[in-house]
């Protein structure tokens, strides 16, 4: 409608009407934005992962799952190249819940035996290995990387920062570092995954052998195959004591 100034001789304008949409509620807004930034905080990721990591390791202790790997599950369901698949799969989800990695070599050895084993618990490390560091890269990184304000700690992170692959073999060659430290060590760090993934398989590879070979032949204790295997797992532990002994020497000495 037009508004006429009548009296003043003014020219008619139509007054526009604004357009008035639904209103959205402000608070709804915020909270909704708060809780998003809340759920994805570095702290509430790495919250999740503990969480998820003592979800799995009570899970261990209360079902013991490595007790089917070592009694025959899945070799007793399926057969050949496939038991050796669904046992590799077995063997990383197990990993990730911290059961012992030996018990599961030995496992795989008895199982299928030195060849088929080999390959199956390779499968496995390398298959947990990857999902751990994945997890802690997701979930733990960003909480983690602030904290790591001690020598060692620095130390630590810049070795496998700038010298991944490289400190990362030597760490699946001396059975010094524990399996899983390693995996979320670095996945905190700026290691990259394929380096990571490479050098946890080939360095894993004489220890796992030894492990395999020995519960291949453990029906067999006196054979040279087994007294070879006992050796291969006991003089590696014995050089990655003696490396980190001189390590810890010369992190002390700086």
């Amino acid at each position: 409608m037009l508004d006429a100034t009548t009296r003043s001789g003014g020219t008619a304008t139509a007054s526009p009407r604004a357009a008035v949409g639904p209103p959205v509620p402000a608070a709804a807004t915020g909270f909704s934005a708060r809780a998003a930034r809340i759920a994805l905080s570095p702290w509430s990721r790495l919250s999740l992962l503990v969480l998820l990591l003592a979800s799995a390791g009570v899970a261990v202790l209360l079902f013991q799952p490595q007790r089917l790997l070592t009694h025959g599950w899945p070799a007793a369901q399926l057969g050949g190249a496939a038991a050796a698949l669904a046992y590799a799969v077995a063997y990383g989800l197990c990993t990730v819940a911290f059961v012992p990695r030996p018990l599961l070599n030995l496992a795989a050895g008895a199982l299928f035996g030195s060849v088929l084993g080999l390959g199956s618990a390779l499968a496995g490390t390398v298959l947990g290995a990857g999902l751990a560091f994945c997890l802690g890269r997701v979930l733990g990184q960003e909480a983690l990387r602030p904290l790591l304000r001690g020598k060692w700690l620095k130390a630590a992170d810049g070795q496998l920062s700038r010298h991944g692959f490289r400190s990362m073999l030597a760490a699946r060659l001396f059975p010094g570092v524990p399996f899983a430290a390693a995996n979320y060590c670095a996945a905190v760090s700026r290691m990259g995954l394929p380096p990571f993934l490479l050098a946890t398989a080939l360095g894993s590879i004489p220890n796992t052998a030894a492990y395999v070979v020995a519960g291949a032949r453990a029906s067999t204790p006196t054979s040279p195959a087994f007294l070879i295997a006992l050796a291969c797992i006991a003089l590696p532990g014995l050089a990655g004591a003696v490396v980190a002994w001189r390590k810890r020497g010369r992190l002390r000495a700086r």
